[in-house]
């Protein structure tokens, strides 16, 4: 999974560290980020979420809407991991694989997740047309074993956890480290998980058939 870089690839505190700053104390851009140039445009497109730049690079993409572009990160992984709801709609109008998976084997559910965009999280559920289908998107898990409320539950987003539980998220699996969604959660933050997976809260919904 990629993370959210800062205009140079580093994030704030390795800029920090580096001091990488122009004389206004803006971050220097950095043009070696590793995406092919082919799909440069797709990239910058999804990283600041301009659906019309995206429609355009898409309408001019020789190859697959699934080409890995960044980290084994496809326009759909990278759009669900910088938050761009318009974006997600667009590919999935235009048949990108919510199933497919980066180098971590994350699925692009687990970056919306893990960021706590909860219109992301519904949208890409309710679009997946079966119950099957969400049932196993629900239950993929990543190379840590971590499913995608254990990346809700990491990152505190209770609205998202809520919502996959409420979907038939199970709170009671483990990752690889043998921990359960809970045990991701501090319990000493004020919006903490916690409470809702260990009393698996979260009305059921009824699934697409």
């Amino acid at each position: 999974m990629a993370v959210p870089a800062r205009p140079n690839g580093m994030d704030e505190n390795e800029e920090q560290e580096e001091g990488l700053f122009d004389e206004d104390g803006e971050a220097w851009d950095d043009p070696d980020d590793g995406v092919p140039l082919h799909l440069l445009p797709l990239a910058v497109a999804a990283k600041s979420g301009d659906v019309d730049a995206l429609r355009v690079a898409l309408d001019n993409h020789i190859g697959s809407i699934n080409d890995p572009i960044e980290d084994g990160d496809t326009v759909l992984h990278l759009c669900c991991l910088y938050g761009s709801l318009s974006c997600v709609q667009l590919l999935v109008e235009r048949g990108a694989n919510s199933e497919v998976r980066d180098e971590e084997g994350a699925i692009p559910l687990h970056d919306a997740c893990a960021g706590g965009y909860a219109e992301i999280v519904e949208f890409l559920i309710n679009s997946a047309g079966n119950s099957s289908l969400v049932k196993r998107m629900l239950a993929t898990t990543d190379a840590e074993g971590d499913t995608p409320l254990h990346h809700a539950a990491r990152g505190e987003h209770l609205n998202v956890v809520q919502l996959l539980l409420s979907m038939g998220a199970s709170p009671e699996e483990m990752n690889a480290y043998g921990k359960t969604p809970a045990e991701l959660a501090d319990p000493g933050t004020e919006y903490s998980a916690m409470g809702t997976l260990e009393n698996g809260s979260g009305h059921a919904r009824t699934l697409p058939v």
